[in-house]
């Protein structure tokens, strides 16, 4: 049996969120520093599995995808808040990447 199907939506949102608000403002930063970010940032949000993206539209109303898309946000900068206030100068990431 294949369960590649099961995707978390959040990692949608998180992705999408970072390629559209937080990668193109921070282009000094390497791709291993906004994998962290999105690690991060997913374990602070819930999981809400789906087979089909399509499914989502169906079930979230207006003020459900608000407030996840509210919780996204928050999680990914306190995400970045963190890894840049605990990143050690031994620890910096290398943004040749």
């Amino acid at each position: 049996m294949d369960f590649s199907s099961i995707h978390n939506y959040y990692e949608h949102l998180v992705i999408n969120y970072l390629h559209t608000e937080v990668i193109p403002n921070h282009s000094e930063k390497s791709s291993d520093y906004f994998l962290d970010v999105a690690c991060l940032a997913l374990t602070k949000l819930p999981s809400r599995y789906m087979r089909h993206e399509i499914d989502m539209a169906f079930y979230l109303d207006s003020n459900e995808r608000e407030k996840m898309a509210s919780e996204v946000s928050r999680a990914i900068h306190e995400a970045i808040e963190y890894i840049d206030a605990n990143l050690t100068k031994e620890d910096q990431y290398d943004n040749t990447k």
